[in-house]
């Protein structure tokens, strides 16, 4: 934990072990057979299927759940993992509910959609646990290529190159590959280490070298690496966090709500980990909701989130807004902080209501905080990167760059939405598109 966050009251063992453990399960228990059948059977099977569309990745989602119903869920697991190779992660983080599963028709004709994300959960799961990996790469092409930031946008991109023939080495700045399914998600969501099994199943495809603790900027350059390789895709996420910018912003006890929950996600034990008794995490994203049911689920006495704008605004989806207040977290919004109040250490955060413009409105409030997490989004840190479309790397077409031979892709490319899926989905297609440029015409001949 970093050391910031020993504050005064900010202590650990709130709760006893078997409570945490209890809270810290699966959000969403695994179907068994007989419920898969049973979900799969609510099926249409549209021919023009609007889930199709909302998919990020194109996965066939009446195919795949034709397949379960069949009884040929590994079949199931193959439709799946040919759009989307982290289907298993994404099946647990994808906000299904305002994707595939809101454009279902179940959903538009009765309020309750076919029940996809589990079902794709169900295939996948089965197919890693058997230890299968359903691909096998092509002829070597003798070509290699660099992928920098193994999230999911880079592992994606690796994958399918190594598919195609390619030699890849894959580098990632921390201990672990993973990216943010490893370090950034809530455990609830991901349990029994799956980030890092999916990672170990994903890389028996073969041709690819891991190489962590490799950081663009410090360890490697984007100059030697378009000089000792014959591409590079860029993945690598947003690694600087947005400064708190208010009087008191400094004291202690006020830190990163993603390093709050990476340090929860890499703990073996969660009964150590301090948490205060009043937290208050400022944002109105999925991290912002991630880090306040985390801290609930900690023995945390009140949380509140606090959001300059209006519920509808929020960026964390309808569902997570619901579930942390099923959890007990109270959410505050059209409010912002004006200054953090204490003795060295934050004991009160002050706000002021603003109206839909973000105006203040000059009506203030304030409420005890002994842990302050910041959940107010994060920049692309770097030198020498390709040019820039605001804050985040500019692309055109299936992710290419302002550079000749380099690509970019997920959270640090411009124009995505910042989810898993989506990151999937462009790491995949800048792979396609860098098959295509270094085979040229041979590629369609080569897959």
């Amino acid at each position: 934990m970093h050391a910031k966050a020993y504050a005064q009251g900010v202590v650990a063992g709130r709760l006893d072990p078997v409570e945490i453990s209890a809270g810290f399960g699966d959000l969403h228990p695994p179907l068994d057979d007989h419920e898969a059948l049973v979900a799969a059977d609510r099926c249409y099977f549209c021919h023009d299927a609007p889930c199709i569309t909302a998919c990020p990745t194109d996965i066939d989602i009446p195919l795949f759940i034709r397949q379960i119903a069949t009884g040929t869920p590994d079949a199931a697991a193959k439709t799946i993992l040919r759009q989307n190779i982290m289907g298993g992660m994404c099946a647990r983080v994808c906000p299904t509910e305002t994707l595939c599963e809101e454009a279902c028709v179940r959903e538009m004709a009765e309020g309750k959609p076919v029940d996809i994300g589990r079902l794709q959960r169900y295939a996948t799961d089965g197919l890693m646990a058997a230890g299968v990996h359903p691909f096998t790469r092509a002829a070597p092409t003798g070509k290699r290529i660099a992928v920098v930031g193994a999230g999911p946008a880079g592992l994606a991109c690796a994958h399918r190159l190594a598919m195609k023939g390619h030699d890849v080495v894959l580098f990632d700045a921390r201990p672990k590959a993973g990216g943010l399914n490893e370090y950034g998600i809530a455990a609830y969501k991901s349990t029994n280490d799956f980030a890092a099994q999916e990672v170990e199943w994903l890389l028996k495809i073969g041709g690819i070298s891991l190489l962590t603790g490799k950081k663009l900027g410090r360890d490697i350059t984007l100059q030697e690496l378009r000089a000792d390789y014959d591409a590079v895709f860029l993945g690598v996420g947003l690694g600087s966090v947005n400064a708190l910018i208010a009087p008191g912003a400094d004291k202690e006890g006020v830190l990163d709500a993603v390093d709050f929950i990476a340090d929860l996600r890499q703990s073996t034990d969660l009964a150590s980990l301090p948490v205060g008794r009043d937290v208050v995490v400022i944002g109105g994203g999925m991290t912002a909701v991630d880090a306040a049911v985390q801290a609930k689920l900690l023995g945390a006495l009140n949380v509140t989130m606090i959001y300059r704008r209006g519920r509808a605004r929020m960026n964390a989806s309808r569902f997570e807004q619901d579930l942390a207040a099923a959890k007990g977290v109270r959410i505050i919004t059209n409010a912002a902080p004006v200054a953090l109040h204490g003795n060295g250490a934050v004991r009160e955060i002050e706000c002021e209501y603003t109206d839909d413009a973000l105006v203040p409105t000059g009506e203030k409030f304030r409420i005890p905080a002994d842990q302050v997490f910041c959940a107010i989004g994060q920049t692309l840190e770097g030198g020498a990167l390709p040019d820039l479309d605001g804050r985040k790397i500019a692309i055109t077409g299936a992710g290419r760059t302002s550079v000749v031979g380099v690509w970019a892709g997920g959270d640090c490319a411009a124009g995505g939405d910042d989810l898993t899926v989506t990151a999937v989905a462009e790491g995949r297609d800048a792979a396609e598109d860098i098959h295509i440029a270094l085979m040229g015409a041979t590629a369609g001949a080569a897959g």
